[in-house]
């Protein structure tokens, strides 16, 4: 009698998926530093415009993903993308979108953007128990920061680890009570609004940037809050009746954001005014003091939970990436092997907690982050490029879901806007230093994929060979239709 087969399985449903989606895009941002598109717009009615705006941009992009999800039914969104677009086109140039986007993600970007979130969830969780028990010794305070960071990451590794059900359980909860800490602060502004502190909102237009600088800038910020729209498709091998879900998922997950986002902004401007807002660290935390009283603890715990869910998610998303990477031989081939029982990328998630770890460990890398980042954005728009030649390549390929063709144009315009946006304003050698990574990429590729010059079988072997072993994993079969 025929085992099961080994292999990613079509465990997530409509409502995880709409949680994936939520948990990935609803991290710190929103609680943390939402000023940056007040300080640039410069009135709290443009503010709120550009929130909703982004709001729209962010839906149609993911929109676009949904169709490119059906075209190519295989996990690792962007990646799978410019591998089936371009690959065909070039025998060199082809297939080298795809690698630059797994080297940037798997070694850099994604890991570290884990570290970060991590480290955030242990500064909102420690620091009401700090202050509650008066430590105040600042070494010893970023000493345990870093340990509960630590212990946090080596969770949610032994969660994406142990199975896609305990993830999809534990995904749901922290999904529900992030919402639910969201709706605390709308609650807090409709009963200020209800009892007449208006004053700030009545302001409207009044001081609007005419800068189309600032203007620029204002939404850069807003759409840099709501990134994480393309979560869904990183696991399309895991999503029950992916056609029909995937772009449900995005219609419901997209606007809820958008509505929560918009109406928290309303919430803060009815208690804080524009110069408060500009200049808090964290402006749900002093929203949360104003209003809250003994009872603020609410909101720094509310961001503990988003991060944390936030960061379970991310690196759910990057290990799959990894995993079909390593199919396709740019990464180590174990890193797509599973576990012969839990169905897991065990070694691909290994691996992704151990370049997180690394990042903890090595200190600040919040900058990093910040000049590294703006590259998702050319992934964006090369994604918009690659639904455009599918179109072309695979005419026949039936799409149950299709977006007009002004859409994927307009989004490739937006992340050319995204891209050049920073660089031109704010010009430092931390982007030389980003570009500078993933060109180093190229000879990588060169060497190690395409001529495969650089292979040590023999080591590569005996790895794969230790990764199978410690980890009870074995190659997949073929994927679930």
């Amino acid at each position: 009698m025929k085992g099961a087969a080994v292999g990613l399985k079509r465990e997530l449903g409509l409502f995880s998926a709409i949680n994936l989606i939520l948990a990935v895009m609803i991290g710190s941002g929103i609680f943390v530093s939402p000023a940056s598109a007040l300080k640039y717009s410069g009135s709290v009615g443009m503010c709120l415009v550009v929130w909703a705006i982004c709001g729209v941009i962010s839906l149609l992009g993911a929109l676009a993903f949904a169709e490119l999800s059906t075209v190519v039914p295989r996990s690792g969104a962007e990646y799978a993308y410019f591998m089936d677009s371009f690959t065909p086109l070039h025998p060199f140039w082809g297939p080298l979108p795809a690698f630059l986007y797994s080297w940037l993600m798997v070694i850099i970007i994604r890991p570290a953007e884990v570290a970060v979130i991590v480290l955030t969830f242990s500064e909102y969780l420690c620091q009401p128990v700090m202050d509650a028990l008066c430590i105040a010794d600042p070494q010893g305070v970023q000493q345990v920061k870093k340990a509960v960071a630590l212990a946090g990451l080596g969770i949610i590794t032994y969660i994406n680890s142990r199975s896609v059900r305990l993830y999809v359980k534990v995904q749901n909860i922290f999904g529900s009570f992030k919402v639910l800490a969201c709706l605390v602060v709308i609650a807090c502004g409709v009963y200020e609004l209800s009892i007449g502190n208006t004053a700030n909102l009545a302001q409207g237009f009044a001081g609007t940037s005419a800068s189309p600088k600032n203007i620029a800038l204002s939404f850069y910020s807003g759409l840099w809050a709501y990134d994480g729209w393309s979560a869904v498709s990183t696991v399309t091998e895991e999503i029950k009746q992916p056609e029909r879900n995937i772009p449900k998922s995005i219609m419901i997950s997209v606007p809820i954001v958008t509505a929560l986002y918009v109406c928290m902004n309303i919430a803060y401007m009815s208690v804080l005014s524009v110069p408060e807002m500009v200049g808090s660290q964290a402006v749900a935390v002093t929203f949360g003091e104003r209003i809250l009283g003994p009872f603020a603890f609410i909101i720094p715990l509310g961001v503990a939970l988003s991060t944390f869910g936030c960061a379970l998610s991310v690196q759910f998303g990057v290990t799959r990436l990894c995993y079909v990477s390593g199919q396709d031989g740019f990464m180590l081939q174990g890193f797509s092997f599973v576990h012969h029982k839990r169905h897991t990328p065990a070694p691909a998630v290994a691996f992704q907690g151990l370049v997180a770890f690394i990042f903890i460990a090595s200190g600040d890398i919040v900058r990093l982050i910040e000049f590294a980042s703006f590259m998702i954005w050319v992934s964006y728009g090369t994604a918009m490029v690659s639904l455009l030649v599918l179109r072309r390549t695979r005419s026949q390929v039936p799409r149950p879901y299709k977006v007009p063709t002004w859409i994927p144009i307009f989004i490739c315009l937006v992340a050319v806007f995204l891209s050049v946006t920073p660089i031109v304003t704010d010009p430092d050698p931390m982007y030389l230093f980003a570009l500078g990574f993933a060109l180093l990429g190229v000879p990588v590729y060169y060497c190690c994929c395409y001529k495969k010059t650089l292979q040590p079988k023999a080591c590569l072997n005996r790895l794969t060979y230790c990764l199978q072993v410690l980890f009870e994993a074995v190659p997949p079969d073929a994927p679930e239709p």
